[in-house]
């Protein structure tokens, strides 16, 4: 009696994992984003890391750049790359009049830790993905202090890593608000 049990609980079990035809018609389906779309972004990005902003602020303030060079690398790993990042640090480290490369080759280790977690980082929502998008983020900054370091400039305490918790929780919304314009609009005509 008991094995006949087990057998009808692991039937209705393995019943119940099978998607049925609905699950996958319900999925978001996007379009590709174009160079133009993406440039843009990254733009606008390079654009809110220029805004001046008073000091207590830019502690808090995420690293945009950062955050969409990164967006971008996990979507379309072919489209941004080592280079682009390279050339968005350096347009970072010209404007913040930094240690001429520290930002390139941040955003060169945290593009090169996204490419290694790229596949894994897909199969999660934008909820899952942020705390692993926290640590290229705490890994990126920690590459920007030891070059600062060895550069001369002393150490900038540990108000520095809140730009990471910050964009660990930006990442979320910029995730989302990246994805909308490339969501497939319904097809009226579709069955």
């Amino acid at each position: 009696m008991p094995l006949l049990r087990r057998l009808k609980l692991n039937q209705n079990i393995n019943n119940d994992k099978q998607p049925s035809p609905d699950d996958y018609l319900r999925q978001d389906v996007y379009d590709t984003a174009g160079n133009g779309y993406i440039a843009l972004t990254l733009v606008m990005a390079l654009i809110l890391n220029f805004l001046p902003l008073p000091d207590n602020a830019l502690l808090f303030r995420p690293d945009f750049v950062a955050l969409i060079t990164l967006y971008w690398c996990v979507q379309y790993p072919h489209k941004i790359g080592m280079s682009v990042a390279f050339t968005m640090g350096l347009m970072m480290d010209v404007a913040d009049i930094n240690i001429l490369g520290q930002h390139a080759l941040a955003y060169c280790i945290a593009v090169y830790l996204t490419l290694i977690l790229g596949r894994r980082l897909r199969l999660f929502n934008a909820w899952q993905q942020a705390p692993q998008i926290g640590f290229i983020l705490f890994a990126m900054q920690t590459v920007m202090i030891i070059v600062a370091i060895l550069g001369g400039m002393k150490f900038p305490g540990w108000e520095f890593y809140f730009t990471t918790v910050t964009g660990s929780l930006a990442w979320i919304p910029v995730s989302l608000l990246l994805s909308l314009p490339l969501k497939q609009k319904p097809d009226s005509h579709a069955l």
